[in-house]
Order: structure tokens, then C-alpha cells, then sequence
């Protein structure tokens, strides 16, 4: 069946004791406005920026490892499209909660998170 996908946004990893300094510093690099300052399912480890080019998601996290960017890629079968990605190469390294933490062949993790509004922003691809 087929399924589709797209960029869904970048996600700024900070390996921090207290995410607002790193959602302050991110907002003024950036030139962006946090739009949620508790996004996310655990308070105080997710700030999402509003306004951003595209209707990009962009947020900062707090999270245990070392600090890095990732992206997200959404679909609307977010089974399907890790095992889209499999097939290319990249790993599976673990399913959290409702999307596919995985990682290309040159090392990069990213995720694989539900398509939330397929209306809005760039028309995604479709796969086979």
C-alpha cells in the first residue's frame, strides 16, 4: 500500500540540566519565537519554535546524550516508511513511544514520526 513522507523539521538536542537557557540562546540565533514552551509529553524537556520557514517543525529537547541536531522525516505510515528507509540502509534502533528512532548508513540519527497535517507545508512524496 502506499504511504507518504516528508521532511518534517529539525530537532535541536541539548544536553542540559535546564532547557530555557538553551530555548532563549536557539530563539535569538535563530530569529524565532517559542511558540509552546512545554511541547512536549514530559514537562520542561521539549520548547517548539512558531513562525518558522516552511512550517518546519523546530524544537529544542533536553536529552541525556551528547548535544547534536537531528531531523524528523513524517508519514503517514510511519511503519511503512522506516521500512522504506530500512531498505536503503539506514537501522532501527528503537521505537519510542509513537515514532522510529533510526539511523543512515553515515552514522546520522533521525526519527520517524506521524504525519500530523498533510494539508499544510511542502506536498509530501509518495511511495509505493
Amino acid at each position: 500500500m502506499a504511504h507518504r513522507s516528508r521532511l518534517a523539521g529539525f530537532i535541536i538536542d541539548c544536553q542540559t540540566g535546564e532547557l530555557d537557557p538553551a530555548a532563549a540562546f536557539w530563539s535569538e540565533a535563530l530569529g524565532l519565537q517559542i511558540e509552546d514552551a512545554d511541547a512536549g509529553d514530559v514537562p520542561g524537556t521539549y520548547q517548539m519554535f512558531g513562525g518558522t520557514p516552511g512550517e518546519l517543525h523546530i524544537e529544542v529537547q533536553k536529552v541525556e546524550h551528547p548535544s547534536r541536531v537531528h531531523l524528523d522525516i513524517e508519514s503517514d505510515d510511519v511503519d511503512a516508511e522506516a521500512a522504506r528507509l530500512e531498505a536503503l540502509g539506514a537501522k532501527k534502533i528503537q521505537f519510542i513511544k509513537r515514532w522510529w528512532v533510526m539511523e543512515a548508513p553515515t552514522g546520522h540519527r533521525f526519527c520517524v514520526v506521524k504525519m500530523h497535517h498533510p494539508e499544510r507545508g511542502a506536498v509530501p512524496n509518495e511511495w509505493p
